[in-house]
């Protein structure tokens, strides 16, 4: 028999989950990704043997409103040679030494005009920079100022092995049918390459958590897209558009593995059920924690949400893009996230959906006055707890709130009890026919 979320969360071992998903975050790492290719293909195959997952593949050509699918791009090999045939940049060292999309080249020519097409950060001079050129045909390499620095001013050898030519976008999606149509989507951009924050640390959360939703009974319907940055959403958008109807809460999972406190970035909607359960989620666990106003900059959330689909879909963080110094650098390696912090978001995933699956409208059947709760066992005194540990405060404000209008997140909220012991009160108040759940008052009228 499937378990509940609320019964998988107790079970689950935060730590040693959260070892497996550092473990996920470092062998995916290595894989040079971007918004089409193999690179993309190996790592949707990584998650497929984990998860469910559906790949699906997009033509190069492809018009999806505003946007054109762009060709596909492969890269075998790049590199710098300095005279004597050293590799002074090496791709092979690290995926980012190539910047993403770069047109093939093979050339010698002086570090002058070299230059040109060199990337570095002067102001973190270790590190290396990620950089991408995916709609302007350019080429070019990324690497340390150190290593800039140390480049004699003489001639090199420079090739870049790459194709772009018409092939195929690629994404995966998961889909997990639950007792309605209505859905949850999860949605996190998988074609950064060697980048573990941003964003490894969001494709190992989504892999996980249809994992653990895998076991559950469940409510609603949850939909995993695994999908490049903008261009996959919009293209998924695009394909989908007749049944985006049936999305009624989302979450953009990115940036969830670094030591920061959680953010929430609010979907555009502002008051959406997703927004008020991941407040209410983090407000109640009394930790740090930000919640932000939507803004149509950000990632995949902006398509979500834009005026023509206007979707209820918020973006689950850590410490937000560009908010890291680490971000878009070699910094953001596989020590940068913690496995402990891929555990905790992991859980705190779990508690968002625990309590939108829970969260359903009841209606008084004994509206007039209280009901008499002593003769049912369910009442002692006021401000004590019944037999079972149920809290007598949340009894009476589901009974007076149980009005059809009111749901139990809305209860929780105006009582200031937690969301679960509101739950439980409704569950012992309707096993005693005190309240009725609407969706079952419909299916009596019917």
């Amino acid at each position: 028999m499937a378990r509940s979320i609320g019964a998988v969360r107790a079970g689950l071992d935060r730590e040693a989950v959260g070892r497996a998903m550092h473990r996920g975050v470092s062998d995916l790492y290595p894989i040079c990704r971007s918004i089409t290719g193999e690179g993309l293909r190996q790592t949707l195959r990584y998650v497929g043997e984990r998860v469910p997952l559906t790949v699906r593949e997009v033509p190069s050509g492809t018009e999806v409103f505003d946007w054109t699918v762009p060709k596909e791009w492969n890269v075998r090999d790049a590199y710098i040679a300095d005279p004597r045939g050293e590799r002074v940049v090496d791709f092979r060292r690290s995926s980012l030494h190539v910047m993403s999309y770069s047109t093939p080249v093979r050339a010698r020519m002086r570090l002058a005009e070299l230059a040109s097409h060199l990337h570095t950060l002067p102001d973190a001079p270790e590190w290396v920079p990620y950089r991408t050129s995916h709609y302007r045909e350019a080429w070019g390499f990324c690497l340390s100022h150190r290593q800039l620095q140390g480049l004699a001013d003489e001639e090199y050898e420079v090739c870049i092995d790459s194709t772009l030519e018409p092939g195929h976008l690629s994404y995966g999606e998961c889909y997990l049918p639950g007792a309605t149509s209505d859905e949850v989507l999860i949605s996190c951009h998988s074609c950064h390459p060697s980048l573990a924050n941003d964003n490894l640390s969001g494709i190992m959360l989504a892999t996980f958590l249809a994992q653990q939703l895998a076991e559950c009974s469940r409510h609603y319907s949850y939909r995993f897209l695994f999908i490049p940055g903008t261009i996959g959403s919009i293209t998924w958008l695009a394909l989908n558009e007749g049944t985006v109807d049936r999305i009624k809460h989302g979450l953009v999972l990115a940036c969830v593995g670094d030591r920061g406190s959680f953010t929430y970035k609010k979907s555009r909607r502002g008051d959406a059920e997703i927004d008020r359960v991941v407040a209410h989620v983090l407000g109640e666990r009394g930790e740090p924690h930000r919640i932000d106003e939507f803004s149509p900059y950000g990632y995949d959330e902006r398509q979500f949400c834009s005026p023509g689909f206007d979707l209820p879909v918020g973006c689950f963080m850590r410490t937000p893009h560009g908010e890291f110094p680490q971000y878009h650098t070699s910094a953001d390696n596989v020590n940068f996230v913690d496995a402990s912090s891929l555990g905790g978001s992991l859980d705190t995933c779990l508690a968002v959906l625990e309590v939108l699956e829970g969260n359903r409208r009841y209606l008084s059947q004994n509206p007039k006055g209280e009901p008499q709760l002593g003769k049912r066992g369910l009442y002692r005194s006021m401000g004590g707890y019944a037999q079972g540990g149920i809290d007598e405060l949340a009894l009476l404000w589901v009974l007076n709130l149980s009005d059809g209008k009111h749901s139990l997140l809305d209860i929780a909220a105006r009582s200031g009890r937690t969301f679960a012991s509101v739950q439980r009160a409704a569950d012992l108040l309707a096993t005693h026919g005190l309240v009725k759940e609407l969706s079952d008052l419909r299916e009596e009228a019917l």
